[in-house]
């Protein structure tokens, strides 16, 4: 197992339950943030997530603090429920680990 397969294991176990797209929208429906880290040609290659914050992933924790100067508006506080969605769920993986760190 390479490095960063072991990195991804680690933060999935971390992070428990990965959700689906049906308790997702759930989420965002009670109040909860989508936030959608792809990268601009795969959002124009398959398409955006309605209601979801578009934040590149170099962003992310920058954008996701709400004590910061350059959060996003969305970014209430500590404790909203946010998932972090990517093409095929590693990169959003090891951001989420990052932001439940924050």
């Amino acid at each position: 197992m390479s490095a960063v397969d072991a990195l991804l294991a680690q933060a999935r176990r971390q992070l428990g339950h990965r959700m689906g797209p049906l308790e997702a929208a759930a989420l965002q429906e009670a109040g909860g943030l989508l936030v959608d880290i792809r990268y601009a040609e795969l959002r124009e290659r398959d398409g955006t997530i309605p209601g979801a914050l578009i934040v590149e992933r170099n962003e992310l924790e920058w954008r996701l603090d709400p004590t910061g100067a350059h959060r996003a508006p969305e970014a209430t506080h500590h404790g909203l429920p946010v998932v972090v969605i990517c093409n095929e769920g590693y990169a959003s993986s090891l951001a989420a680990l990052s932001l439940r760190q924050l």
